[in-house]
């Protein structure tokens, strides 16, 4: 089921991607830690591009956590190249602070698979801005989630949607989850638009990041998910005021309820119809929530 929804552990709210002056980002690692504490969020991961002219940086943050906030290591990987001749983008959470530069003849899915195999929470970055296709995709074997939504993709480039491509790996049987997130260099207003709501201990990195690997959390751009239960072949769903809550699954399935201030739905799940589910609440703005899917195998 709906692993955000189940076991120990509270509600906590992070963002995955984002950038300081350990790269290209216009603030400190210590500000931008700063800011997202004050805005509320309980822990950040600072994924500075892991790039030779910067020094290959896993950018240190441990001196930044404190009661109520806390910080993974991490970076964004690069190495050449996509099918369409991009660079691969790919951000790894929880990377340990030794882990090697990337080697020359190193590939996309071999650099996600070393930073898997290091402890790492791996997702795909920003799809649609990289263009990337289902092969590309598939071709990362040890990808844990894509990001669905990217804000400084969105921002920029309108291209800050990344479901085409967890669609299609759901649809080619990869267990993947999706991530929401900033990709904030403080350079335009790219924070605070998307992020993770993780069921983990607070204050606690390991245990954040084993919540992640596991796929106990839910995305958002806004609305809250507060609960999502299976009752028989029926999920109750329990939300802030939304205009849609939507229960996918593959090619066209969906079931929905639509009106307006909605805070419950009960959405059959169609067991008979097999494969897997995801909700998605759409409040009256726009924004949106996401969970990870289950599979009726499951």
């Amino acid at each position: 089921m709906f692993e955000a929804f189940e076991g120990p552990g509270q509600f906590l709210r992070g963002n995955l991607h984002g950038h300081s002056t350990g790269s290209d980002g216009a603030l400190t690692p210590e500000e931008v830690c700063s800011r997202y504490r004050e805005a509320g969020y309980d822990f950040v991961v600072l994924s500075d591009h892991f790039f030779e002219r910067y020094g290959f940086p896993i950018t240190k943050t441990e001196a930044f956590r404190q009661r109520g906030f806390t910080t993974l290591l991490g970076a964004e990987l690069h190495t050449r190249e996509t099918s369409r001749g991009e660079l691969w983008h790919i951000v790894a959470a929880g990377l340990p602070a030794d882990f090697a530069p990337t080697a020359a003849d190193e590939s996309g899915p071999d650099l996600a698979r070393r930073a898997a195999e290091a402890g790492a929470f791996v997702a795909i970055a920003h799809p649609l801005w990289s263009q990337l296709t289902e092969a590309d995709g598939l071709a990362i074997d040890h990808a844990h989630a894509v990001e669905i939504y990217n804000h400084k993709s969105a921002l920029e480039t309108d291209r800050g949607d990344g479901l085409y491509l967890w669609d299609a790996l759901l649809h080619a049987g990869r267990r993947v989850t999706a991530v929401a997130c900033d990709d904030s260099h403080w350079k335009n207003r790219d924070a605070f638009g998307g992020w993770v709501m993780v069921r983990a201990e607070p204050e606690d990195p390991a245990s954040i990041l084993e919540a992640l690997r596991r796929g106990a959390f839910y995305s958002s751009q806004g609305p809250a998910i507060f609960e999502a239960t299976r009752e028989g072949d029926d999920i109750l769903v329990r939300c802030s005021a939304a205009t849609s809550v939507i229960l996918a699954g593959p090619m066209s399935w969906r079931q929905r309820v639509l009106g307006s201030d909605i805070e419950t739905a009960k959405l059959p799940i169609e067991p008979e119809a097999g494969g897997w589910r995801r909700l998605i609440v759409r409040d009256a703005n726009g924004r949106r929530a996401w969970s990870n899917p289950f599979w009726i195998d499951a």
